[in-house]
């Protein structure tokens, strides 16, 4: 309405006043209900009508742009618009090619109460703004993984807006044209960044989407692919389906019921293996129609009656008859395509999709050798001959019903024959459909002997065991006997799982639980095992089949209790806050009483991570888990509100939080099925109850009928919007508390502040995680263990600490910076995986800022020693040739365990001795530290200093501990007599008091190496891998004259040049730690320069405003940029 009002009609601001026209009364009447609402408001605020005048253009223009952008394609539109909004935002805020935008708005950022009306830019990993207005220029970049919330409201101060906060700022976005497609994209690109957070997994584009028959303008793959996405997983949680499965398309129809005998109004959904159908009137009717189980389709006879009707029969008898069908031919046609690639028996559907799962093994093979009957190979773990692979355990051991229990027996005989009606009726199997007749049968209780199948049926499990034959199997014979921390809590929890239940008194219900723990833990390592599992398992193994039980596992974990039972139980915690937010808006009063007593946090966790089985009697429990396959976590919602508002009264007269444990303990426990058959078993919580007067007893069937009640009108929908405002609190709230342990970790092993670690864990954890997205040398999964402890989770690779080290170091040594940091890194690396965590990152920085002369030589001595510095040998001698050593037996290897677990404690005189050339590279570093110092010259004599009396000294050591060749000795013999220092005034030329040793330097030359042969590029890159020395290089240099990939040559006369490349570093000559250390203390401008104390917090904050500093564009012409259309 309003757009097209903008377009055809003028909005003339005169005298104050705003003026319409239209075609009609109406019209106008419409037109100014929407200035009312989205424009007058927000002109109040300005002060002067040339601001309000610029706003209302802007404000004009990008309502055209949206206009042209949401309509239909023509046939003159250009398709490079989208490109060009995506390379200036890469301009705008300096992103690298690799950052994708998926779409942009025109909308206004609220700086206090002034809106700045501009662009807002969602790419893959930022959301970024960008408004130009009044020679005013706005700049926002945010991080989606720093989003900690993320809502759309409407206040008297901002009109309907959408609210980013982060840990630090919040800012508000209005005057959207869509605002509900605006947010849905940033919910979704939000929930990608948590999931990367989560589980390290960066975002990759669908590339089997199929091409849109005409470029749409505006509109990126990126969109496309996320709309997809958003579409595919309501497909997939409406019908319980797998994560491979992808809607090919929907259409409106109608389906003909023969048990109510009326054509019921829904929709036909189509995907490569499924062909589903859902109601428009919820829980009316819902059908699931697996492609492999179809015989026939067929285009029916079209009448008044029965329009466009299409005919799918199935193996098992039944045929389903829709009509009202859109384009019939065409989806007949699709319909037809996806039946050729279903292969036409069972055993065809084992082979793997062009995208597996990614927690499925690759290496898994499809299905197992097919055994004779009574086949057992040795050291097979699993055979289909075993008991618990053709019934549950309930089965094997059924034990004699008492006769007191005749009317219940007679009871659970009625509700089989209930459900064999109601098969008769609605069908049996996947085919079934699934009406309100189908949820009252389950809220009555399934039937023991149906549980299992039930289970399987609406959990979605059955359809993936029917596509998977063996697989199972397979999975046990590759897991079992294998070593894993997995493995190790499995058995330490297998004989915690029910041990009151007599099925697992005995080895084979221990086993069956073993191997289907097992194997999900193979199958899924992201996962491997919770706490939790075992429970869960052990009560599905005891109306399940083995595999049946694993299939209802998978569904479980992968599918209704999504994150759940991840090492850090992030699902269980995100609807923990669902139920406390559910809690404040169905029950305020208990609410507030409740968080001030910290309940709810404690008595969620373990009602959801085993769903009621390990806080009420198994036979009351069941019957809650029968509800929770049927209709999904909502029941759990709704049970756990039922037992709080049962409860109110007790809970609100309590004061403190081991009263109201006490009463909600007591509650469950006296919660009992008086309609079961199976022998009652001992509850393990019931010793909470005490006294002579129990509580009164509480029928389940009551309490799940109250749920209903109170609490049914929950929708799945709304508890999804809810999880996802959960989630990014809670993966957040975990981020900081990861933080908070690695600084506690570290904080006695460092000088910095906890504030300082804190700040430098951030960037440290930005570094990561932009790994993730823009590539590095090595994939995140890599970098990212989850099992490990905090301190080791995060890790960056040589080219990102070299940023970091550039940004925060205080030794600044120019063009050498990159290779001094290679150094330290190499340092740092001590197990050698080309990886560092943030410990390791401190540890390198602390010594620098925070250590005493001493300790910063030390670290400054080190670097020039392997590993930090690879010299021309050590680089030989580490070939790969070398490492064919003989086999060492394992006492070997415990020996070195041994020594690496003893306490080092590392002194000078620990340190290895320095030869020539790694000397001569410390004093090229020293050189390129000083060049930008305000005591430049008086560092450089020191340094000149030093390094003769260091060559001196080394000299005159080798007189002692060895006999070096005498041409080595002429050599050097030269050399130092041409560095003896000359004790003259410091009033010379550049007033430096320059000794023979600074003249010596100054005459130094600088060559690059020759070319090295193919296959020695690494050892070309650095600038150790040298082929001739002499002496340092002089101190009137400056260090951006010397390059990294330099070779530094000096002489005493001038008729040696001809000499240099026959000069190689003297293998005899050597110095100590303490030598240089003694050395360097006698120069004062040395020592002032190492005992200065450097401010690492002016560096971090230099390292955050970076990327802004890199955001900030050159000229004025980048203003003029336009993304509307005229």
């Amino acid at each position: 309405m309003a757009f097209r009002y903008f377009i055809h009609h003028w909005l003339i601001l005169m005298d104050g006043c705003v003026c319409v026209s239209g075609s009609s009364r109406k019209e106008i009447t419409e037109h100014w209900e929407w200035l009312e609402t989205n424009l007058l408001q927000t002109l109040s605020i300005f002060d002067n009508d040339d601001d309000i005048t610029t706003f209302v253009k802007g404000k004009i223009q990008g309502i055209i742009a949206e206009e042209n952008k949401s309509g239909k394609p023509q046939e003159d539109e250009d398709p490079g618009k989208f490109r060009e909004a995506e390379l200036k935002m890469r301009k705008l805020f300096g992103m690298p090619e690799e950052e994708k935008l998926v779409n942009y708005y025109p909308c206004s950022n609220w700086k206090g109460r002034v809106p700045r009306q501009g662009w807002i830019y969602l790419s893959v990993n930022h959301l970024c703004f960008y408004s130009f207005l009044l020679g005013k220029e706005v700049s926002l970049v945010v991080q989606w993984t720093d989003v900690t919330q993320l809502d759309k409201n409407a206040t008297l101060v901002f009109p309907e807006s959408i609210r980013v906060s982060t840990r630090d700022t919040e800012h508000f976005f209005s005057m959207f044209l869509n605002i509900n497609e605006t947010f849905k994209l940033m919910e979704q690109l939000a929930n990608i960044a948590m999931r990367q957070l989560l589980d390290n997994e960066s975002f990759s584009a669908d590339r089997s989407l199929p091409k849109p028959c005409k470029t749409l303008k505006n509109v990126s793959a990126l969109k496309r692919d996320l709309d997809a996405r958003a579409k595919n997983e309501r497909y997939r949680a409406l019908f319980r389906l797998t994560q491979d499965e992808r809607l090919d398309g929907h259409t409106d129809c109608t389906l003909w019921t023969p048990f109510a005998k009326m054509h019921v109004v829904g929709q036909m959904f189509v995907s490569n293996n499924y062909i589903c159908f859902a109601s428009r009137e919820e829980d009316l009717c819902q059908l699931i129609i697996p492609l492999r189980e179809v015989t026939i389709v067929e285009k029916a006879d079209s009448s008044s009656v029965l329009p466009s009707p299409l005919s799918i029969s199935t193996k098992n008898k039944m045929t389903f008859l829709f009509a009202n069908l859109k384009d019939r031919d065409f989806l007949v046609q699709r319909i037809s395509d996806f039946l050729q690639r279903t292969p036409d028996r069972p055993c065809g559907l084992i082979t793997q999709s062009e995208n597996p799962s990614p927690s499925t093994p690759p290496s898994l093979p499809p299905s197992p050798p097919v055994l004779g009957l009574g086949e057992m190979p040795q050291n097979q773990h699993y055979s289909p001959n075993l008991p618990t692979a053709k019934k549950g355990l309930l089965q094997i051991y059924q034990q004699d019903v008492p006769e007191e229990l005749g009317p219940k027996v007679t009871r659970e005989k009625m509700k089989e024959e209930s459900w064999n009606i109601h098969f008769f009726e609605f069908g049996r199997g996947v085919c079934m459909y699934r009406t309100s007749k189908s949820r009252e049968l389950v809220l009555n209780g399934i039937p023991e002997s149906l549980r299992g199948e039930l289970w399987l049926l609406f959990s979605g499990g059955q359809n993936e065991m029917a596509t998977h034959p063996g697989y199972y199997g397979s999975l046990v014979e590759q897991a079992m006997g294998k070593c894993t921390l997995a493995t190790e809590e499995i058995e330490r929890d297998l004989h915690r799982s029910m041990p009151e239940h007599h099925a697992f008194q005995n080895e084979m219900g221990i086993a069956a639980l073993r191997r289907v723990l097992t194997a999900y833990a193979y199958r899924n390592p992201s996962i491997g095992y919770c706490q939790a599992m075992n429970i869960v398992t052990s009560v599905l193994l005891l109306y399940c089949t083995e595999e049946e039980a694993f299939w209802l596992l998978v569904a479980l974990c992968e599918r209704m209790l999504p994150d759940y039972y991840n090492t850090r139980v992030v699902g269980a915690l995100v609807d923990q806050g669902v139920f406390e937010e559910l809690t404040r808006e169905c029950l305020p009063l208990l609410y507030e009483h409740m968080q001030d007593l910290g309940v709810i946090s404690t008595i969620s966790l373990s009602w959801f991570l085993t769903l009621f089985l390990s806080v009420m009697p198994f036979d009351s429990a069941v019957l809650l888990v029968d509800c929770f396959f049927y209709e999904g976590i909502k029941v759990i919602f709704q049970v756990a509100l039922a037992v709080l508002h049962a409860n109110m009264d007790q809970l609100l007269s309590c004061s403190d939080e081991g009263e109201a444990m006490t009463i909600l303990g007591r509650y469950l426990d006296n919660v009992v099925n008086k309609q079961t058959v199976s022998p009652p078993i001992p509850h393990l919580h019931a010793l909470l109850t005490s006294g002579n007067n129990p509580p009164p007893e509480i029928d389940v069937f009551e309490l799940i009928k109250a749920s209903y009640e109170k609490f049914g009108s929950l929708r799945a929908d709304v508890i999804e919007q809810m999880r996802f405002k959960q989630r990014l609190k809670v993966i957040q709230s975990l981020e900081d508390t990861a933080k908070r342990s690695v600084v506690r970790a570290i904080m006695t092993e460092s000088a910095f502040s906890i504030e300082e670690l804190e700040e430098l864990y951030v960037l440290f954890k930005a570094k990561h995680i932009m790994s993730c997205y823009w590539g590095a040398s090595s994939t995140a999964a890599e970098r990212h263990d989850p099992s490990l402890p905090y301190l080791e989770q995060y890790r960056i690779d040589s080219g990102q600490f070299t940023q970091l080290f550039s940004t925060l170091a205080p030794w600044s040594c120019g063009l050498h910076t990159n290779t001094l940091s290679s150094r330290l890194f190499r340092l740092l690396d001590q197990n050698k995986d080309s990886l560092i965590n943030f410990k390791e990152f401190v540890t390198g920085l602390s010594g620098m800022y925070h250590g005493d002369m001493t300790e910063k030589l030390k670290l400054l001595y080190k670097l020039h020693l392997p590993p930090g510095m690879f010299t021309v040998t050590e680089t030989l001698l580490n070939r790969p040739w070398k490492e064919c050593n003989s086999l060492k037996d394992y006492k070997y290897y415990l020996r070195m365990w041994a020594k690496e677990k003893e306490p080092k404690k590392e002194s000078i005189k620990d340190l290895p001795r320095m030869n020539q050339e790694q000397f001569i590279e410390m004093c090229k570093t020293l050189y390129n530290m000083f060049s930008e110092d305000p005591m430049e010259q008086e560092l450089y004599h020191g340094i000149a200093t030093v390094a003769s009396l260091l060559l001196r000294i080394g000299e005159v050591g080798k007189k002692f501990t060895n006999n070096g060749s005498q041409k080595t000795e002429v050599q050097l013999s030269s050399a130092v007599d041409a560095l003896q220092p000359e004790r003259e005034d410091s009033s010379g030329e550049g007033g430096s008091g320059q000794s023979l040793v600074s003249k010596a330097l100054a005459e130094a030359q600088l060559e690059t190496p020759p070319a090295t042969a193919a296959g020695s590029d690494e050892e070309a890159k650095d600038d150790t891998s040298v082929s001739s020395y002499s002496v340092v290089s002089a101190g009137s240099l400056q260090c951006e004259d010397i390059a990294d990939d330099t070779v530094l040559i000096g002489c005493a006369s001038g008729d040696v040049v001809d000499r240099r490349r026959g000069s190689v570093p003297d293998a005899d000559w050597s110095i100590t730690f303490e030598q240089v250390l003694a050395s360097f203390l006698t120069e004062t401008s040395l020592v002032d320069y190492f005992e200065k104390k450097h401010d690492i917090q002016s560096k971090i904050t230099a390292c955050k405003s970076l990327r802004a500093v890199e955001r900030q564009t050159s000229t004025s012409s980048d203003h003029d940029f336009s993304l509307n259309t005229h």
